[in-house]
């Protein structure tokens, strides 16, 4: 089990854009999901987004689609969540992690070993 390091959340006004970054161990380039998930204060936390690293596709929540973009940069070994026209409701603690891609990257229950997130505040 691993813990990823996410990064790059802050406070943004409603409309804009942030960019989060996870930090992925070499290991799991070719062999893992990693997913991105978040959870606003009094709720459950939901799944936004998750990509097949070895063959680089991805996967949305219905909630994000056309505002989110997941993405990998092989020089970093990060896997970025780009949030774009953000709004209040966006307003939770990111989390990433990363597992098997046994199973399809969005079967979003399978995830765990949940690091400490990167805040993300709209307002």
């Amino acid at each position: 089990d691993v813990q990823l390091v996410e990064s790059g959340g802050g406070s943004v006004q409603a409309g804009g854009s942030l960019r989060l970054s996870c930090a992925a161990p070499r290991y799991t380039l070719n062999t893992a999901c990693i997913g991105w998930f978040r959870q606003a204060p009094g709720k459950e936390r939901e799944g936004v987004a998750a990509i097949w690293r070895g063959v680089s596709i991805t996967y949305y929540a219905d909630s994000v689609k056309g505002r989110v973009v997941i993405s990998q940069d092989s020089a970093k070994n990060t896997v970025d969540l780009h949030l774009n026209a953000l709004k209040p409701e966006d307003t939770a603690m990111y989390y990433c992690t990363a597992r098997s891609a046994s199973r399809r990257c969005d079967t979003w229950s399978t995830y765990a070993n949940w690091g400490q997130g990167t805040q993300v505040t709209v307002s």
